[in-house]
């Protein structure tokens, strides 16, 4: 039935859509019917596309027929609202932006319109990419499928509550400082940061430009691994992408992962873990173990140091960035601004960002001024240097390494909003590998007693998103918690 077609995964239906088993049409029909029945739920979307979802849906019908084999033709994907869309508005979760509709696409955008991907919305995230709970929105939260009273983490939230309720089939989402992988890990799906460089950030609103990076939030490794092949690669517009070779991932699944060192870093295992999620990341070690994976103890003694460099580093790069949102070029300009430049530049932001926003700007700027910038700024830089190192030196000895995303599962809404330090350390496991740059990977492994995911987390070298690849397949070919579906699905059949 048309209505199930947005049950099937991404491979699943590319390989329907090639045999001619299944139209692009009614995937793109189907995956609307889904919006349209759990949206007023789940929130995960600022903008819904559905005219143009069918016109690219025809489109891919006739790229089909005429015997193409794009690497996403035909399948339906959602947008994090921080990605610019040539004629379809993008507000990266701000009111000083709206009403803002970009002129031009981001290269990943344009990429996926290449392999013939089909466009049906764009996702609600954290205001300018800043939050780890996707509340601090200013068009409110999204709500976890698996949960519609917590958080879907953040910042892209929208992108993996939409795959998670079966909305599209995949995404794409932003991570910073883990704002992939840990909406990833509350919400069941499959995140990939890639290493630094691997996509092009052009045409993505910048939060924090040494760390943003864009990646897939998919169903599955496998889906993730088609998504990375179409989306990565170098660009001329963004002088930090690498001009390396893009391999092919879906070959790299191979399920064969016997000789591989896994470092297990001991600072990643506190006391004060959650015992769910423990038992859930060691189990899925185990797993790995018996396929004949070796594990290997491995220590990043300055990760304790992450959190504290991440929230002088990132907010000092966003008060510059976000100093183009002024009230004179694009966006938000108040009426009635008195004739005064100044007032106007105050007002127009002040009413246009959040309190989030406004939090980081002040961070950053206070840690960029005269008299602070070598205490704390250079400070900063310097201990993101022995972040890097302590991978460098752990990577001697191990492949990948493997550890919780989360220290927790997801959140009540509400829970943290009132301690910013509480939800800042709910990016504990993640940060680091945006200090160093390497490629990060979250995968389902488990649920706690409230029936909520557990998030596995794979890093790896640089460039080597293949093993994390590999790795994370191979564990999804002998579980199915990426395969589990949340009880709101279940509630909206009965609809």
């Amino acid at each position: 039935m048309v209505n199930d077609l947005c049950e099937l995964s991404l491979v699943a239906a590319r390989d329907a859509l090639r045999c001619g088993e299944i139209r692009a049409l009614d995937l793109a029909e189907s995956c609307l019917e889904r919006i349209n029945t759990v949206e007023p739920e789940v929130r995960a979307l600022l903008t819904v596309t559905a005219e143009r979802a069918r016109a690219e849906a025809a489109l891919a019908e006739t790229r089909l027929a005429a015997g193409e084999r794009g690497a996403l033709l035909g399948i339906p994907i959602v947008l994090k609202d921080l990605v610019a869309t040539r004629g379809v508005r993008t507000t990266c979760g701000s009111r000083i932006l709206e009403n803002w509709v970009p002129p031009y696409d981001a290269d990943c955008v344009e990429r996926l319109q290449q392999a013939g991907a089909v466009l049906v919305g764009k996702s609600n995230l954290d205001e300018f990419a800043m939050g780890s709970s996707n509340e601090n929105s200013a068009f409110g939260p999204t709500h976890n499928p698996w949960d519609l009273a917590c958080v879907p983490g953040g910042s892209s939230g929208g992108s993996a509550a939409a795959v998670a309720a079966r909305e599209c089939a995949a995404a794409l989402g932003t991570d910073t400082g883990g704002s992939i992988r840990l909406p990833a890990s509350f919400t069941g799906t499959c995140g990939l940061k890639p290493t630094y460089g691997r996509v092009s950030r052009f045409g993505l609103a910048a939060y924090a430009s040494s760390l943003d990076q864009i990646g897939p939030i998919t169903r599955s490794a496998a889906d993730a691994a088609a998504v990375l092949s179409v989306i990565a690669g170098h660009d001329p517009r963004d002088s930090t992408t690498s001009a390396r070779p893009v391999p092919d991932y879906e070959a790299a699944l191979t399920g064969d992962v016997r000789g591989l060192r896994i470092g297990v870093p001991r600072e990643y295992f506190p006391d004060e873990l959650n015992p769910a999620v423990r038992q859930a990341v060691e189990n899925a070690l185990a797993i790995l173990v018996e396929r004949g994976a070796e594990p290997v103890e491995v220590s990043l003694p300055h990760s304790r140091y992450a959190v504290a460099t991440y929230y002088l580093l990132a907010p000092a790069e966003a008060s510059s960035n976000l100093a183009r949102y002024d009230g004179v070029r694009f966006g938000l300009r108040v009426a009635d601004p008195h004739d005064d430049l100044l007032a106007m530049y105050q007002r127009t932001r002040d009413a246009g960002f959040g309190a989030e926003v406004k939090r980081r700007i002040l961070l950053g700027t206070w840690a960029l001024s005269s008299g602070y910038y070598d205490a704390y700024y250079l400070k900063a830089q310097r201990t993101r240097r022995l972040v890097r190192q302590d991978f460098e030196t752990a990577f001697q000895s191990c492949d990948l390494l493997l550890a919780p995303t989360g220290a927790t599962t997801a959140f009540q809404l509400g829970e943290r909003t009132a301690d910013p330090l509480a939800m800042y350390l709910s990016d504990v496991f993640t940060i680091a590998a945006n200090l160093a740059g390497i490629p990060g990977l979250s995968v389902p492994c488990g649920f706690d007693s409230k029936l909520l995911p557990i998030g596995l987390q794979l890093l790896g070298r640089w460039f080597d998103e293949a093993s994390l690849l590999r790795t994370a397949d191979a564990l999804q070919r002998d579980t199915d918690w990426h395969l589990r579906r949340p009880p709101l699905l279940k509630t909206a059949e009965t609809r």
